[in-house]
């Protein structure tokens, strides 16, 4: 399979069996999405066969795929906002009762389906009225409604939080015993070792081996992944910095926080603690209300992000496909997007324009095979790196990364971990939001834990640990 500057897959052969539930793992880049979009009818191979039950089929498109058994949930949402849940079940299949639409049938079914994914939204509900979530739980009934023999699922417990993704491996158990065979893509090595039968591991775009998932860890996996073992993953820290704070938040929505020139400060909390409310209300985006904001020590009124960008805050959002970045343009565009009145204000000098991107591929390793390359065909961990390029252009003294990692492979981690620890050692003030305690306790000088819009604790040193951290965020410890 090969894209333009890029061959995705090389001669990759694998076989899926009958109720198992199959794991492809794999750096960002290393083929893995490629394969499943192959396989669900999204993209034509250039050169290969698919076999289903033995027999060779011709996957013209995703209908093709669906007369054969095979749905594909994919990592980007693909409902529409404006139709009711019941209808974005059935959206492309719907039922019908003498020439009319069956909203009766269609919206019975589509409950039963709610239920089977342990949603409880009513059927006339507005897809645009849920969370990412949510949104997510509704993916996966539609899924079922098609009555999938083969059910591909890229990254389907990325939006989840721990107990609606434990809902989802019941509900994938539940689809295995009955037959259905489940190929799932995940960065999450330990759920891959926790509810798959088999993992298959490609780097680079080929093969490298299929293993018993209960017979590896994830630090084997990862090893097999990046080609080589895996020493310290976290860079080490540094002493935490003892200049004057930065940054000041006094209030702002109940919140109240300091962080310093060179400090990595940790944001946690379970999904809707409000830490990203938090940042956009620094930025600009949310009213602040009664709260204050000093940089420097003075008090300053931030009603835009363009405001903040002339402070020196920079903000990297975590949802980089919709808020981040427009695919659609290539990766100059891209990374001179936030700064682009500094290469001319009428004409753009575009050979500055180029230089600077390519200053910034070089630095931040971004592997794209042309800067003129369209961003959509690139990893989602390159893609990550343009969208922290966009804002470095703008040279902060303070950068927000919300879920700097989110849909990055191990690989991709490490290398942003690195990036993070480097722009602190040169005296940025990073604040990292993060879901993954792991990256939190091993990156982070201190860590703040928000539940219900406020910051109920602050941890450092040893005391900062998954344990504490979760009985804050939960609320069964006191601040």
């Amino acid at each position: 399979m090969a894209f333009p500057s890029v061959r995705a897959l090389t001669g990759v052969s694998i076989s899926f069996e009958e109720g198992e539930v199959h794991a492809v793992v794999g750096e960002n880049g290393a083929g893995k999405s490629t394969l499943m979009k192959i396989l669900g009818g999204v993209q034509k191979p250039t050169a290969g066969t698919v076999l289903v039950d033995g027999k060779p089929v011709a996957l013209g498109g995703v209908r093709d795929a669906q007369k054969h058994g095979i749905v594909m949930i994919h990592q980007e949402l693909n409902l529409v906002d404006e139709l009711t849940i019941s209808e974005n079940v059935f959206l492309g299949h719907e039922l019908t009762k003498a020439g009319l639409l069956d909203r009766a049938k269609m919206s019975e079914l589509t409950e039963g389906f709610l239920q089977q994914v342990h949603a409880t939204y009513s059927p006339q509900q507005k897809v645009g009225e849920l969370s990412i979530a949510g949104k997510q739980l509704v993916e996966i009934a539609k899924a079922l409604a098609l009555n999938a023999s083969v059910l591909i699922m890229d990254e389907p417990t990325a939006v989840l939080s721990e107990p609606e993704a434990e809902s989802l491996f019941e509900l994938i158990g539940k689809l295995r015993a009955k037959g259905t065979t489940v190929l799932y893509i995940s960065h999450r090595l330990p759920e891959v070792c926790a509810i798959c039968d088999r993992v298959t591991v490609l780097r680079d775009g080929a093969f490298v081996a299929t293993v018993q998932a209960k017979a590896a860890t994830p630090s084997e996996l990862a090893g097999l992944m990046v080609g080589r073992p895996l020493s310290e993953f976290f860079p080490p820290k540094s002493s935490s910095p003892e200049a004057a704070p930065i940054l000041e938040l006094d209030n702002i929505g109940g919140a109240t926080l300091t962080v310093r020139p060179g400090e990595i400060l940790g944001l946690a909390g379970l999904v809707g603690a409000g830490r990203t409310e938090l940042a956009e209300a620094v930025i600009g985006i949310r009213p602040i209300g009664e709260g204050s904001i000093k940089i420097d020590g003075k008090p300053c009124r931030i009603r835009s992000p363009k405001e903040a960008m002339k402070h020196g805050i920079a903000y990297v959002s975590e949802d980089r496909k919709h808020l981040g970045l427009h695919l659609s343009l290539n990766v100059i565009e891209n990374v001179t997007m936030a700064n682009l009145r500094s290469y001319g204000e009428v004409v753009i000098n575009q050979k500055s324009e180029r230089e600077s991107a390519e200053t910034w591929k070089s630095d931040l390793d971004i592997r794209a095979g042309s800067l003129t390359e369209e961003t959509v065909y690139l990893s989602g961990g390159n893609q990550q790196k343009i969208s922290i390029a966009k804002w470095l252009e703008i040279k902060p003294r303070i950068i927000i990364l919300d879920e700097p990692t989110r849909g990055v492979d191990v690989g991709a981690k490490r290398e942003m971990y690195n990036l993070i620890q480097k722009l602190a050692s040169e005296g940025m003030a990073c604040i990292v939001i993060s879901s993954e305690l792991p990256e939190i306790i091993g990156l982070c000088h201190r860590t703040v834990v928000m539940r219900d819009g406020k910051i109920v604790g602050e941890l450092k040193g040893e005391e900062l640990n998954e344990e504490a951290v979760m009985h804050l965020a939960a609320g069964v410890a006191a601040a």
